[in-house]
């Protein structure tokens, strides 16, 4: 009964935050850094720690699925050989302010990463294929549909090995929104997560806790 009425609660807490505006507008209003979550050095070299420890070289070429404004993107970046950092997002105003504001244009002409604008994963928008990807905080604030057309494809672009990390809020899908949403919360289990990759050619598994200040857990996909 608690457990119903909790759900009850997220979900209409998530309605009332789905009437918020998203996009352009709410990123002047909140700024770069808190539109995508804030904790910014926190998150930024989190990011850059665990993809180190999971064997990220500078030679390897790396795609930041929801890039955002670059908060692990700029330790990417730096790491990276020149070329080797791949960033998309639905929002190029995060981009831009990303560059102009927390990366600096002379690190940019050096290091050469490559950005496309998409709100439906047009991986092959990139002149490069990736040995490692990453979503963080992106599964977080999407609906099943959208989850997996981004493990479609991405599939489809990677070559059999490649590995893709993703993190997620584990709980319960029931008090989801209907759609995605950049500032909403969304919950699933670690079955269904294993789920929405095995069926789109993933082999999956859990990680679980890796240091998240907001309790997202993570999850391995290896493509088959």
């Amino acid at each position: 009964m608690l457990n119903t009425l909790i759900t009850a609660l997220r979900r209409v807490a998530n309605h009332r935050k789905r009437l918020k505006s998203e996009g352009e507008q709410e990123i002047r209003k909140l700024g770069h850094r808190d539109y995508v979550g804030g904790m910014w050095e926190e998150i930024g070299q989190l990011q850059f720690d665990f993809l180190a420890r999971q064997g990220l070289k500078p030679s390897d070429c790396l795609l930041d699925i929801a890039c955002g404004s670059l908060r692990g993107g700029v330790q990417f970046i730096k790491f990276l050989d020149a070329g080797n950092y791949l960033g998309i997002d639905k929002e190029n105003k995060l981009i831009e302010l990303g560059i102009e504001k927390e990366l600096g244009k002379e690190v940019y002409n050096n290091k050469k990463p490559e950005f496309v604008v998409s709100d439906n994963f047009e991986f092959e928008k990139f002149s490069k294929k990736p040995r490692f990807s990453i979503a963080q905080s992106l599964f977080t604030h999407l609906i099943s549909k959208d989850i997996c057309l981004c493990f479609e494809k991405l599939r489809e672009f990677v070559e059999p090995g490649h590995i893709f990390f993703v993190t997620f809020l584990e709980g319960d899908s029931a008090a989801n929104l209907y759609t995605s949403h950049s500032l909403v919360a969304f919950y699933y289990s670690r079955e269904e997560m294993a789920t929405f990759g095995n069926k789109h050619g993933w082999k999956a598994t859990y990680i679980g806790d890796w240091g998240h200040p907001r309790n997202q857990m993570m999850m391995k996909y290896e493509a088959v």
